[in-house]
């Protein structure tokens, strides 16, 4: 295990094995730049997009504090008295003015002394930039602290930190001496070196490895952020990873747990991860992304699944897609068969090794790559502007001790279709449906979500293309879309 470097270099290794590339392709950036905001891309914070209506609740753990308090809500981020140069970062990314979670999140984050914090709220209204906002601005960076770890963020997968580390890479760009390090599982050649960095980045399993190995010193910590925090507690063997690195850190941290869903025990278990803090919370029934159209495929068998997908392929690269499958070896065998057919694809899993892995999804960020095959490793948390199209190949569903249910995963349907849309963006969901339990499953997110997914007739792929790309072009796909209009 080692602290990655925050630079992919070009290329990254066996690209070429996991991409076909058409011959008009641009070579891919793959370092981490500005594209990675936390909202979506570079310049592409807050302005001139629509977001949606909700209202955030606050529940306070002191209850002597004072919501006429000018700092209970901010309207703008030079209320919070933030450092000129941090405001200037903001700046470059386009947030012109806080979302109404950060309105509320960031004066509750930012208060002195410290708070712990537990926010629920959906993807792409702004909870990165919140906590990230709250990890400068607790930095010392004085030439003898600046190589001491003071905040630690720990997200489920590597993607999802490094998307993290290029949001702090931007927000705090104008910082002297701000240094960040990556912490994610090494490739098998790599030596384990010293994390000298004030924000440290990474998954769980590597920072526990890195702490007991005595290449990170944790003594100096002042923030402890859990990124998707209810997949990591809920989650067997990461949960546990997450306990034991809070229990080798300093008891006087701030911690801070954000997700787009808390389920009922999950929460139980974050106040006490999170003792005392304050919570801010969106209602359950609020938490289907509005601006996504959800449709389905009625397919008589899986190969026509695959058939089907293959006529959506033009569709798919209008924008960026994304496609989820239920194992790796499908997502390995749809990908080898389109490529064999002259289609340009790739696929991410968690069998592909760390380089690899990087080196695909900063393809697909950059656009050499338009449709992303993968399985519930991208389901959360990464946040591509371009992504218009998710497809569920296969319906997300609960497992018990390894084995399939047949029932539905609605927290994993809600974060697959949640990867576009983003941030008042329209996008659409279909999922492709080919057996008696698909389809009681998708009955059952329907009922769950209380939403409507509309069947797409694909006797007539002119229509199909017509309703799709129409949906798209909406300003805001609304709730009552006519596809015959």
């Amino acid at each position: 295990m080692s602290a990655e470097n925050t630079e992919i270099p070009a290329g990254g290794g066996s690209l070429a094995d996991r991409i076909s590339k058409p011959d008009d392709a641009k070579p891919a950036d793959t370092s981490l730049t500005g594209k990675e905001d936390g909202a979506s891309g570079l310049a592409q914070g807050s302005a001139e997009l629509e977001e949606p209506d909700y209202n955030v609740e606050v529940k306070l753990s002191d209850l002597q504090a004072d919501p006429n308090n000018p700092l209970f809500s901010i309207k703008t981020f030079e209320d919070l008295g933030l450092d000129e140069r941090i405001l200037k970062g903001l700046s470059t990314m386009n947030f012109r003015k806080p979302s109404k979670v950060q309105e509320r999140a960031l004066p509750l984050l930012m208060s002195n002394p410290p708070k712990n914090l537990v926010g629920q709220s959906q993807s792409g209204t702004g909870k990165t930039a919140a906590f990230v906002l709250n990890v400068l601005s607790r930095l010392d960076l004085s030439d003898e602290m600046r190589t001491q770890p003071q905040a630690l963020i720990l997200a489920p997968t590597r993607e999802l930190a490094r998307q993290i580390v290029g949001v702090i890479q931007i927000m705090g760009q104008f910082l002297d001496g701000l240094t960040i390090g990556t912490a994610v599982p090494a490739d098998a050649s790599a030596r384990p070196s010293k994390m000298e960095a004030a924000v440290v980045v990474g998954t769980p399993g590597t920072v526990q490895d890195m702490i007991k190995k005595r290449v990170m010193n944790p003594s100096a910590l002042k923030v402890l952020v859990l990124d998707e925090a209810d997949n990591m507690l809920d989650q067997q063997g990461l949960g546990d990873q997450c306990i034991r690195a809070k229990a080798i850190i300093p008891r006087t941290v701030q911690i801070v747990l954000f997700s787009a869903t808390f389920p009922a025990h999950v929460y139980r278990y974050a106040g006490k991860f999170a003792p005392n803090a304050n919570e801010i919370t969106l209602q359950h029934e609020e938490l289907t992304v509005e601006g996504i159209k959800q449709l389905y495929m009625d397919c008589g068998s899986d190969e026509e699944k695959y058939q089907n997908l293959v006529q959506l392929y033009g569709l798919l690269t209008v924008g960026s897609s994304i496609i989820f499958v239920r194992t790796r070896h499908s997502a390995a065998e749809i990908e080898r068969r389109m490529v064999a057919e002259g289609h340009t694809v790739a696929s991410l899993t968690g069998g592909v090794e760390g380089s690899h892995r990087d080196a695909v999804i900063d393809s697909f960020r950059s656009g050499e790559a338009k449709v992303l095959i993968t399985t519930n490793v991208l389901a959360r948390g990464i946040d591509v502007s371009t992504v218009s199209l998710v497809v569920n190949y296969d319906i997300p569903e609960e497992y018990t001790a390894g084995q399939r249910t047949h029932t539905p995963d609605f927290q994993t349907y809600l974060h697959r279709i949640g990867r576009t849309g983003r941030f008042g963006r329209i996008g659409v969901a279909i999922s492709f449906v080919s057996n008696r339990d698909e389809w009681e499953m998708l009955r059952k997110i329907q009922e769950h979500f209380q939403c409507t997914i509309d069947r797409i007739d694909t006797s007539d792929w002119d229509e199909v293309e017509e309703i799709i790309k129409k949906t798209i072009k909406n300003t805001r796909a609304q709730a009552g879309f006519n596809q015959g209009a």
